[in-house]
């Protein structure tokens, strides 16, 4: 009997403690901490603007202290192995292309006929002029891949709960950036609002995102502005006038060969 009392006392004092335990526990987790690690959190970013595949249409505008111009491209992409970016105007561009296969990129230019290796050391410089780089475009480097990711906090970005998600980039990744904070919207991964950093950690230039709509099964920014920190009266709007999702696209269609005839 003495010794049923015992083991009855033991399991208590056991359950006690595991009841403490976890109390303890849930006192010293951080308030709103997410359920998903900071590594998934972006690779839905990039699932959610990917998918297996994608199609676009979209009207960039370089807006400027005493001027603005207009390019408007088509882009295809396959995961995030192949992309097709062709430039349909204005006239004096028209017919350039982009092509990324794996980590192979290239340009080409009609007006020279010459078909252009691009190097990782071109991937910071600016796209066709604009506050884009050619890796925001040309999409060299992996937010998921070439990063290591850190959740901060949640924060507000224009009504939208977000993730502050903190991006630095690996010890070998060839990347543009020394660091990106990127705020994931909780309920639709969409990055409202991306600050990206140079290697002395100085702010560059912020990605702001508008006007979300759906797409299918995806809700995505349609309107996104690049603003550089240290140019006043300057930005960059990209207008997304079409998105097509998971369309059948063959490996054979990202080649060189279809950079000069593609439409």
């Amino acid at each position: 009997m003495n010794a049923q009392k015992s083991l009855l006392l033991i399991l208590c004092l056991l359950g006690a403690a595991q009841a403490g335990a976890q109390t303890q526990a849930q006192t010293q987790a951080p308030a709103g901490a997410p359920t998903l690690s900071a590594t998934e959190i972006v690779r839905r970013v990039e699932e959610n603007r990917r998918g297996k595949s994608v199609y676009s249409e979209m009207k960039m505008t370089l807006v400027r202290p005493t001027w603005t111009r207009q390019i408007e491209t088509k882009s295809w992409e396959k995961g995030g192995e192949y992309a097709l970016t062709l430039i349909v105007s204005p006239a004096k561009e028209k017919g350039q292309a982009f092509l990324k296969r794996g980590k192979d990129l290239w340009n080409w230019q009609p007006s020279i006929q010459r078909m252009i290796k691009m190097s990782s050391s071109m991937m910071g410089q600016s796209w066709m002029g604009s506050d884009f780089t050619n890796d925001d475009l040309i999409k060299e480097s992996s937010l998921v891949n070439d990063y290591t990711h850190h959740v901060e906090k949640k924060e507000k970005v224009r009504e939208a709960e977000c993730y502050q998600v903190v991006l630095t980039p690996k010890e070998k990744a060839a990347v543009v950036w020394g660091k990106v904070v990127a705020w994931v919207s909780v309920a639709d991964f969409i990055e409202m609002k991306v600050a990206f950093y140079d290697e002395d950690n100085t702010l560059v230039s912020t990605l702001n995102a508008y006007d979300i709509k759906t797409y299918g099964s995806r809700r995505l920014a349609s309107r996104l502005e690049v603003v550089p920190a240290d140019k006043p009266n300057q930005k960059t709007v990209l207008q997304v006038e079409k998105y097509d999702f998971d369309m059948a696209m063959e490996d054979s269609f990202f080649s060189q060969q279809n950079m000069q005839r593609v439409k």
